[in-house]
C-alpha cells in the first residue's frame, strides 16, 4: 500500500465513531457546514459531510476587503448574538406585562441600562463595524435594527435614531442579503461559528 493510502485510511477511522449511541454519531467536524452519520439497516455507519467553500481571491484589494471583514465579524458577531438573545428576553418579558404603560416603562429603564452598558464598546467601533453590526443584527433576529426600535419603542423614536444614524454616514434600515451582497460575511460567519477563525 502507498503511504498516502495508509494515512487516508487512519485519518477517515478516526472519524468513525465507536460506539453506536447518538452521541458518537454527532460528532463534530470542523471545516464543514454540516456532518451526519446514517446508519443503515445493517448497522454500517457512514458520514455524511457538506463541505464549506473556501473563497480564493486574486487580487490584493479583495484580500484586504476580507481581512478586513474577518477582524469586523470578530468584533461584533458576539454582540449580535447578545442582542438576539436579549431582544428574545425582551419579547418574553413584556408578554407578561398587560398596561401599555408598565411596558413602555420598562423598555425606557432597559433602553438606559442598555446605553449606559453598550456606549463606551458602541464609541470604539469604526463606521465599518457598525455597518457590519447592523447586518449580523439583522440576520440573528430576522429583524432590521430600525424595525426592532419601531416595535419596541415607537415609530418616533425609531425615525429619529433613523435620522441620527444617516448624519453619520449609517443606516438602521440595512438588510442581510446572505446570497448576495453578503455572500463574504455569510461565509466569514460559519467560518466564525465553527470555530475556524
Amino acid at each position: 500500500m502507498h503511504l498516502r493510502t495508509i494515512f487516508l485510511l487512519l485519518m477517515l477511522s478516526t472519524l468513525l465513531p465507536t460506539e453506536s449511541s447518538a452521541q458518537a454519531r454527532r460528532q463534530r467536524v470542523y471545516g464543514a457546514q454540516s456532518a451526519r452519520w446514517e446508519v443503515n439497516a445493517q448497522g454500517d455507519s457512514t458520514l455524511h459531510i457538506t463541505v464549506m467553500t473556501v473563497p480564493i481571491y486574486k487580487r490584493n484589494r479583495d484580500i484586504k476587503r476580507y481581512q478586513r471583514m474577518v477582524v469586523a465579524v470578530k468584533k461584533v458577531y458576539p454582540l449580535a448574538i447578545d442582542a438576539a438573545r436579549r431582544l428574545e428576553d425582551l419579547n418574553e418579558r413584556l408578554a407578561e406585562f398587560e398596561r401599555r404603560k408598565d411596558r413602555k416603562g420598562y423598555t425606557k429603564a432597559l433602553e438606559d441600562a442598555l446605553k449606559e452598558e453598550l456606549t463606551p464598546v458602541l464609541w470604539k467601533m469604526t463606521r465599518y463595524e457598525g455597518v457590519i453590526l447592523l447586518k449580523l443584527l439583522d440576520r440573528e433576529t430576522k429583524h432590521t435594527a430600525f424595525n426592532i426600535v419601531k416595535n419596541i419603542r415607537s415609530g418616533f423614536t425609531a425615525n429619529f435614531y433613523q435620522i441620527l444614524a444617516r448624519m453619520f454616514g449609517n443606516n438602521l434600515k440595512l438588510e442581510y442579503d446572505p446570497k448576495g451582497e453578503d455572500a463574504m460575511l455569510e461565509q466569514i460567519v460559519l467560518y466564525y461559528k465553527a470555530g475556524l477563525l
